[in-house]
């Protein structure tokens, strides 16, 4: 473990994080549309998803930047579960993606020219479990790899954490946003698990 590139693989998701975070605030988007004017409000969430697939993509490459070795290894017979497992997430996340606004949520639509929709909430199809489904299958896709050395090992820990804590603060925009009708959603829906556990 401590030859390799485990820690700093964790600081490097720390600023990953922080980053994403910055970026996705309400207080940059503001600041943002008073410093360009409407084409930075328009285009924001374009720029957005770019930067956040660059620096997602380098945060990713870099397991590859630092010495490695193996921590553990799913063996036979579970290998073959924890595959069937993976697989059955990523049909789910596939189908998840299909569910939400793919324009919207990539920025295309204002690169089409097409008038902003209005934001609906979305409780149907996987969302009707849980409030976050993208992020349910993602993490168990990642889990379930059946070899994982030290370096995967810290970015899977990152991914988790930012992931959790993302939601959360994603949440908070969303009760902001859609005010009464999110908050009952909220009570209803599961937050990622999609198991409800009885109050007493």
């Amino acid at each position: 473990m401590h030859t390799t590139g485990f820690w700093a693989i964790l600081g490097i998701g720390a600023l990953f994080g922080t980053l994403h975070s910055t970026l996705a605030s309400t207080r940059v988007k503001t600041w943002a549309a008073r410093r360009f004017g409407l084409n930075a409000t328009k285009y924001y969430r374009l720029f957005f998803v770019l930067a956040a697939a660059i620096s997602t993509l380098l945060y990713f490459a870099s397991i590859l930047f630092f010495p490695d070795s193996p921590a553990y290894e799913i063996h036979a017979p579970y290998v073959y579960l924890s595959l069937l497992f993976q697989l059955v997430a990523g049909i789910c996340f596939i189908t998840a993606l299909f569910q939400t606004s793919l324009l919207q949520f990539s920025g295309l639509a204002a690169l089409m020219s097409r008038p902003p929709s209005e934001d609906k909430l979305r409780t149907s199809g996987f969302y009707r479990y849980t409030r976050h489904p993208l992020y349910l299958f993602a993490l168990v896709m990642l889990w379930l790899l059946p070899r994982m050395s030290w370096n995967m090992l810290a970015l899977a820990i990152g991914v988790t954490v930012y992931t959790l804590i993302g939601s959360l603060l994603e949440e908070r925009r969303l009760a902001t946003q859609f005010g009464q009708e999110y908050v009952e959603y909220k009570a209803r829906t599961p937050w990622l698990i999609p198991i409800r556990f009885r109050r007493r």
